[in-house]
């Protein structure tokens, strides 16, 4: 039996590496443009939750880019998308406004779910992104529910339903692989496995260290994926894809990726040293990514440099239209809870 050291480790090998396949340059445009985009956007949120001008939770996606700009290219406008309360980076990737991201995370009227959500709670219908979820898996069953609803309207569209390492425990997983497999549903399971389910490691509370291997109970598609690599990211993502839009079912994905930060903005993270993360850091998506792209001649450094600088600019622009948004009237709370308009239950 393996040693709860050997455990642990099992997570940290990188997933195997497929051939590389040939991206066009603009591919490696848009996933450095948009991984760009996260890092910046998230980096001034954790800012501006110190100045405590965004409230409550806070988990930012920094580290973990590559897991949603890489699965963008390689779907369709038409797919939906669904994720657990690490949410700001996939609709930012999806290409919804930094302004309305931003001034949700301020509880503002302008923000993608009328202030009403806040960063654990985005939504944005326009990039069929069906939003961030706070109950730990219950996306799960709800992204196998999505899936079925495409494949009753004949659209050969997907579902793409992530949620983080800490959900695998729960039931509603297993319930959801069962049925997602026996239907045949064209859903793609993403576990965006960090490391850790909050503070605890993997090896601390599942027996289990390579968690695609769960996926093979069902007879369900599964593999690892190296999630630092936007590359092996895309790749994997396609193969689903194409397993779903042709009938044969759902795919099981274990992205092997890093959070620098903490769970959230409260987390000391005491549980891991600062050299682990510096070892992650020297496997930067965004970095490796940037290294290609200067290494097949397809931008100079110059272009990079004014693609950050319009970034910056965008962002600084989400935070002004955040601060000079205004907050939703009280009345606000009553509204958007049930489709019948005319609702006779909810008191004035």
């Amino acid at each position: 039996m393996a040693s709860v050291k050997e455990k642990s480790d099992t997570k940290n090998n990188k997933a195997p590496e497929a051939a590389k396949a040939q991206h066009p340059n603009e591919r490696y445009m848009y996933w450095y443009e948009s991984m760009q985009l996260q890092r910046k956007f998230e980096e001034k949120a954790g800012q501006l939750y110190g100045q405590q001008k965004i409230r409550g939770f806070c988990h930012l996606y920094i580290g973990q880019e590559a897991g949603s700009s890489g699965a963008v290219s390689a779907l369709t406008k038409d797919d939906k998308w669904i994720t657990a309360y690490r949410d700001h980076g996939i609709p930012l990737a999806l290409g919804s406004d930094p302004k309305a991201i931003m001034a949700e995370l301020f509880a503002k009227q302008t923000g993608s779910s009328k202030g009403k959500g806040g960063s654990m709670h985005i939504f944005d219908k326009s990039v069929n992104f069906v939003g961030g979820h706070g109950i730990v898996g219950a996306q799960i069953p709800m992204g196998a529910g999505i899936a079925f609803a495409e494949k009753y309207n004949k659209t050969q569209n997907l579902c793409i339903c992530y949620f983080g390492d800490g959900a695998v425990r729960q039931g509603a997983l297993h319930e959801a692989f069962n049925m997602a497999m026996l239907w045949k549903l064209p859903v793609i399971f993403v576990v965006e496995n960090n490391g850790y389910a909050m503070g605890t490691s993997v090896a601390r509370t599942s027996n289990v260290t390579d968690l695609y291997t769960i996926g093979e109970a069902y007879d369900m598609p599964s593999e690892p994926v190296d999630a630092m690599d936007v590359e092996a990211v895309h790749e994997a993502v396609s193969r689903a894809a194409d397993r779903a839009r042709a009938g044969e079912g759902p795919t099981y994905l274990e992205f092997r990726t890093y959070r620098y930060r903490g769970h959230s903005m409260s987390d000391p993270q005491k549980y891991r040293s600062k050299d682990e993360v510096e070892q992650y850091k020297m496997r930067d998506p965004i970095e490796m990514v940037k290294a290609r792209i200067l290494e097949k001649g397809i931008a100079t450094e110059d272009d990079l440099a004014a693609i950050d600088k319009k970034i910056k600019a965008t962002v600084d622009e989400s935070v002004k239209f955040a601060e000079e948004s205004p907050y939703p009237p009280a009345e606000e709370a009553f509204k958007d809870v049930y489709v019948q308009q005319d609702y006779p239950f909810l008191m004035e």
